[in-house]
């Protein structure tokens, strides 16, 4: 398991690099990344439990989807507000 969240932590960085080449408007998403980068890179170099690591991956979706729920719904702009 300490594997796959180095392999999370490979493709967020490569996610956090690309936001940064994309521009200005992309670097709050690259930081974003690049947070997520080394949050996953720390945890692969833990070596806790199977179960550790299923319990804090499945904190990390519930944290997520909570916060992506209210950016989407009450932050993001839609296409007409432009």
């Amino acid at each position: 398991m300490d594997r796959m969240f180095r392999v999370l932590a490979f493709w967020t960085g490569i996610f956090a690099i690309m936001f940064y080449v994309g521009g200005e408007k992309m670097h709050v998403m690259a930081l974003l990344f690049f947070a997520q980068f080394g949050f996953f890179l720390l945890l692969g170099y833990l070596r806790l439990s199977e179960r550790m690591y299923m319990y804090i991956f499945g904190a990390y979706l519930t944290i997520f989807f909570a916060a992506f729920t209210y950016y989407t719904t009450f932050v993001m702009q839609t296409g007409a507000g432009h």
